[in-house]
């Protein structure tokens, strides 16, 4: 690996309108994966970089795909839904992100940029798409869905990303991400980056990645050196909710990691009860729901994010001081994932992982594999080693009074009443609202991705109908109608 990460962006070749963007955003000096791949990539080789979470990959490869669009964009050459660069993520959290850091670059040169992920209606997005976009950054589910509407064509893509990789491959989206690649040209420039090259994420590599200059500054199991690891053992569960409580009440931020959704969201609300604001960040909210959650966490208003595995990868968020474990992870790249989310991009941090006597063992090896060494530590809520990482506590915030239920008027509880109307083969019709991208539970194709990043089917904008009395017999015989198909959000 070269050493030049001490020197600025222009000694690199980058661009002298995207070096004084990135200083305004006080960002002077590349981290080491932009440092080692920015000569090739600004030249448009092939680059496969391995690095881990937090590392810098997002300006390593948006610098040289604004920079080789920007400088080589003519007048006229902006087409309806015929982008130019495109970038895969595997969760809307993380394309938004990726998005905010490519949007200021790309403004410089007056290049136009774009989301597409499901969860949330399609209009706007085609609306952009039809005015023209420049660059596009994607979920896998909805774009194939826009291109399957024809709402989108990639035979213009000049310069395709594909970042958290390995992510893909644990969601199942690999399928998907192999017919996107190979719909564009095969002369375009491809950069890849992923932690691991398993799962599958090799076979991508293989086929359309034409001799990738390769770049790794560290391994996926290797610990971060600002990094702070301790293992406080519960006596049981009472004791360890205290510590949770206890652990939650600092003034920095802090997230909280939890297995479920019914328990992020419980918790969540039991914090808050308790005098400590949090917000909950799981796949049963709607996409408006993680915008806001996400927004009040980064913005200071709310110090506490309690998530599921939802939010171990494509969530960043600067001064996160400390992340708790409270449901230890099932395997040592999920601990990794997570703690990820504090020290990063040099910054220090601690992590917590709360254990109670059962979980002890399964933990020690999950440490292991992660080349963590943390022995157990048998606290209390009030031990030295908790008030150390908590600090001054926050002052308590009494939580605002619950909205008083207002009755529903009488024609409202009437239609509430009746039985949802039902298809041919008698199941509840579906809402013309539902949403059939991978994000939003159910792919268009009937691929169902894992838990992590994508809501389940109680967090699908609309399914099948939740009114009272949904697939409930007729009090009367009725002629059976097919329902309509859905019309909002593909």
């Amino acid at each position: 690996m070269d050493t030049v990460s001490n020197n600025a962006f222009a000694d690199l070749g980058v661009p002298q309108p995207i070096v004084d963007v990135l200083a305004r955003a006080g960002k002077t000096e590349p981290f080491p994966i932009q440092a080692d791949t920015l000569a090739d990539t600004l030249a448009g080789r092939d680059v496969l970089g391995r690095g881990r979470t937090g590392s810098g990959k997002t300006l390593a490869f948006g610098i040289p795909l604004v920079a080789r669009l920007g400088t080589g964009l003519a007048g006229g050459r902006r087409r309806p839904g015929r982008p130019l660069g495109l970038v895969l993520a595997p969760t809307r959290e993380l394309a938004t992100q990726i998005a905010a850091a490519i949007e200021p670059m790309a403004a410089a040169y007056g290049l136009v940029t774009t989301t597409i992920f499901g969860g949330v209606s399609q209009v706007r997005q085609v609306e952009a798409l039809k005015s023209g976009v420049d660059i596009v950054v994607a979920c896998p589910g909805r774009l194939e869905d826009l291109m399957a509407q024809r709402h989108i064509r990639l035979d213009a893509v000049e310069i395709t990303v594909l970042d958290e990789a390995d992510h893909m491959a644990d969601l199942g989206f690999l399928p998907m991400v192999t017919r996107i690649l190979a719909a564009t040209p095969e002369t375009g420039q491809r950069m890849l980056f992923s932690a691991t090259l398993d799962n599958g994420v090799d076979r991508l590599v293989t086929r359309f990645l034409h001799d990738p200059k390769r770049h790794e500054v560290d391994e996926v199991d290797e610990p971060v050196v600002a990094m702070t690891h301790h293992v406080f053992g519960a006596s049981d569960a009472a004791a360890k909710k205290s510590l949770v409580h206890a652990l939650a009440a600092g003034r920095g931020r802090r997230i909280l990691f939890l297995r479920t959704k019914h328990h992020a969201k419980r918790l969540a609300r039991e914090l808050t009860a308790a005098g400590i604001p949090a917000v909950d960040l799981h796949g049963n909210l709607s996409q408006p729901q993680r915008d806001r959650n996400l927004a009040a966490f980064a913005a200071g208003s709310v110090r506490v994010l309690v998530a599921t595995d939802v939010a171990a990868r494509g969530v960043h968020v600067d001064e996160v001081e400390l992340v708790v474990h409270v449901d230890p992870p099932t395997e040592h790249k999920a601990y990794l994932h997570r703690s990820g989310r504090t020290a990063r991009a040099g910054a220090a941090g601690d992590v917590v992982t709360l254990v109670l006597p059962e979980q002890e063992r399964d933990v020690a090896g999950i440490m292991r594999k992660a080349g963590i060494h943390a022995a157990v530590q048998r606290v209390t809520s009030a031990a030295e080693p908790v008030r150390t990482l908590v600090g001054e506590p926050m002052p308590r915030v009494e939580p605002a009074a619950a909205p008083v239920a207002r009755t529903a008027p009488p024609a409202a509880r009437t239609r509430a009443a009746q039985p949802a109307r039902r298809d041919r083969s008698g199941r509840p019709g579906r809402s013309s609202g539902q949403d059939r991208t991978t994000q939003s539970g159910r792919s268009a194709h009937g691929a169902q991705p894992g838990r992590t990043g994508q809501p389940g089917r109680a967090g699908q904008q609309a399914g099948r109908s939740t009114q009272p009395g949904a697939g409930a017999p007729s009090p009367r015989p009725a002629r059976r109608r097919a329902s309509r198909p859905a019309g909002g959000a593909r």
